[in-house]
């Protein structure tokens, strides 16, 4: 049989790492009688507040509503502009819009997958002697799990006046490892950052999110924007003498609170994101170690500071036969799962007919998506699977290897 029909051995993309503990603990909340927003999701947002060393976390259904709620807080309104990278998922240029502001993009280092702060700063100061609408904040977004480059980030910000956002949907938990931010984990140095626990992330709540701050005026408002802009927490309405009915409306809010069924899961997960950052780095290692001698391939360098989020490797198309597409392909009728991080947002139809973008406007941005595969890389890869993977890869560059002439 083939390994592409044969689905018990077909080796998925990313998978979830979860055990008993965590079973454990969503069914104490199924039998609890709460199962929403309440008591877990408050411990879960002190818990990773402490992990972090944020002063403030606010636990919500996902990190899109954790970039809305910070950009919302931050003051972002309709004519407003915020620079982001263009080589990013949707969620983090569709809240720009939600408020009725205009995403503005700086392309990516080749190298990193990261915004350029040379093209940020360059793409700032054009803008903001040619355009009336002022660009009022940036989001970073820390690519596959490496964090950008946040000193030369921040002085740009501070020349600019501009407040930072840290998508770091990818980058959890990994700390700075040098600079005048050596030691803070990603996330923790603009104004507020925001973490996904989506089901493919280095810990998950199924859906969910955690926007971090040391600002307590964007704190408050998050909280009560999270949840229909009612003024208090209400959850113990219904299940508390000391509950009441009663709550005000201060601001047209959102629903964007996370259950107890959810929190249950991150709190155990949260105590196991060393140990799930130490095997996804023993992978990127074996990775590293099996594909840089071949040179159809470009790989990411090895860093402490990475999250592992993504392991992405580059074809060198001169090198080769067939396209990024094909050797996708095959590795599907290998029986091993791929994705393709990112589709750059500027050749994505709505942005396309909104602000006319031309596949070479961000030429980095395009070069990378048109090479790169992003292949499985998660605590649960068995080791046979770990071989396999690798030595497909190899097995097709090597088969499809252009010779010499």
């Amino acid at each position: 049989m083939n390994r592409n029909t044969d689905r018990e051995n077909f080796i998925p993309f990313a998978r979830p790492s979860i055990g008993e503990e965590e079973e454990e603990a969503v069914i104490k909340v199924l039998r609890s009688g709460w199962l929403t927003t309440g008591k877990i999701a408050e411990k879960f947002e002190t818990e990773f507040a402490g992990f972090v060393g944020s002063k403030y976390a606010a636990a919500l259904n996902s990190a899109t509503a954790g970039l809305h709620l910070a950009l919302e807080a931050a003051g972002i309104k309709r004519g407003d502009r915020v620079i982001t990278t263009p080589f990013t998922f949707a969620s983090t240029a569709e809240v720009i819009r939600y408020l009725g502001a205009d995403p503005v993009f700086a392309d990516i280092e080749e190298e990193t997958g990261n915004i350029s702060p040379d093209l940020m700063f360059k793409t700032l100061s054009e803008y903001n002697e040619r355009e009336k609408a002022k660009i009022k904040a940036v989001i970073p977004v820390h690519f596959a799990g490496l964090p950008c480059s946040m000193e030369e980030i921040e002085d740009a910000a501070d020349k600019f006046e501009l407040q930072i956002i840290e998508d770091s949907a990818h980058a959890f938990p990994v700390k700075l490892a040098e600079g005048r931010y050596k030691g803070r984990y990603a996330g923790t140095v603009g104004d507020m950052g925001v973490y996904s626990f989506y089901a493919t992330k280095t810990i998950t709540t199924g859906e969910g999110g955690m926007l971090v701050t040391d600002s307590k005026t964007c704190y408050e408002r998050v909280k009560v924007m999270r949840l229909h802009g009612i003024d208090r927490d209400v959850f113990d309405r219904y299940n508390s003498i000391e509950g009441s009915w009663k709550y005000d409306i201060t601001a047209p809010g959102f629903k964007y609170n996370m259950t107890d069924l959810a929190a249950a899961l991150g709190l155990v997960q949260l105590k196991n994101a060393v140990n799930f950052l130490e095997k996804r780095r023993a992978i990127a290692r074996y990775y590293i170690e099996t594909f840089s001698q071949y040179d159809f391939l470009k790989i990411p360098d090895y860093s402490p500071e990475h999250a592992w989020h993504l392991f992405v490797i580059r074809i060198a198309p001169e090198k080769l036969t067939i396209g990024r597409d094909g050797f996708i392909e095959l590795l599907k009728e290998e029986g091993i799962g791929t994705s393709v991080h990112f589709i750059p947002l500027h050749i994505m139809t709505y942005y396309k007919k909104r602000y006319g973008f031309k596949e070479n406007d961000f030429p980095e941005s395009f070069k990378r998506y048109r090479n790169s595969i992003s292949i499985p890389i998660y605590p649960g890869l068995s080791d046979d699977s770990l071989q396999l993977i690798s030595e497909t890869v190899v097995k097709i560059g090597k088969k499809y290897y252009k010779k010499a002439t």
